[in-house]
């Protein structure tokens, strides 16, 4: 099957990952939150089959995990019943669907995730992402669940912008460094999907190489910046300590200081 010639819906398509999808599926039907509230499981299904794509690109999230604490009855429906929904779609259509999924599904008590790994969320929005991932599973076959972590991309605010922003504000910049992750460019991700839907069903790890704290990836991007524990930074959802996603199924990516390297290059150019 050629990819450029599969019928492709993206949904989702104006985030931060949604955007840089449709620079790799320059030909697939897009759709944001104004033209389909992935809640509403008849207009999903209604949506899907008028279009009838042979590939769905789930993008669409609740992704601020603080707000998922304040707004669980939201999150449930965007990040856990509507993957399930566009699942049954899909399945009703005959598509492969391509959803993305998150490292919060673990909690953090070992050191690297394999993508067989025994989930247990500690937040609300892990526990909804892990929802949206049964869901599809109980809807359908032919799906990729890509678990993506530390999100950094042009179209949307992430951690660079963020720490960009401190920097210029602040003197020094607090930043924790006693969780562990892998930050992930994006657009490397979207670039990943075109050999993702060639692959079997299931689910898969796909970051960017490397391990690093946040402070350490704070580093790479500003020089004010010092250490401090979680205790001395609380935030209203707890984090896992070590959300580091190890891809046991495909070629690696490049490590995410290359990463952030083009990043930087592409929102100055």
């Amino acid at each position: 099957m050629v990819v450029g010639t599969i019928k492709t819906l993206i949904i989702g398509s104006t985030g931060m990952l949604g955007s840089d999808l449709c620079k790799v599926f320059p030909d697939a039907m897009k759709l944001t939150h104004k033209d389909l509230n992935i809640t509403d499981r008849e207009q999903v299904i209604e949506s899907i089959q008028k279009i009838k794509p042979e590939l769905v690109i789930n993008a669409a999230a609740y992704t601020n995990v603080d707000g998922c604490e304040d707004s669980q009855e939201l999150a449930f429906q965007v990040n856990g019943y509507g993957p399930g929904y566009i699942a049954e779609a899909c399945s009703m259509a005959g598509a492969k669907l391509v959803h993305f999924s998150t490292d919060y599904v673990f909690d953090g008590s070992k050191k690297e995730y394999v993508e067989s790994d025994t989930t247990n969320p500690i937040n609300v929005y892990g526990h909804s992402k892990l929802l949206g991932e049964k869901k599809i599973i109980e809807n359908m076959n032919d799906y990729r669940i890509v678990r993506i972590s530390w999100l950094f991309g042009i179209n949307g605010n992430n951690f660079v912008e963020t720490m960009l922003r401190l920097s210029r504000e602040m003197d020094t910049v607090k930043v924790v460094n006693d969780q562990f992750g892998k930050p992930t460019y994006t657009m490397d991700i979207a670039t990943k999907i075109k050999e993702i839907i060639e692959l079997d069903p299931g689910i898969y790890h796909i970051t960017n190489d490397g391990i690093c704290s946040w402070y350490e990836f704070a580093s790479s991007i500003i020089d004010n910046v010092i250490p401090c524990t979680s205790e001395e930074f609380p935030r209203k959802a707890k984090r896992p300590e070590y959300s580091v996603l190890t891809n046991t199924k495909t070629e690696p990516m490049r490590h995410w200081k290359e990463a952030l390297k083009a990043y930087l290059k592409e929102r100055k150019a």
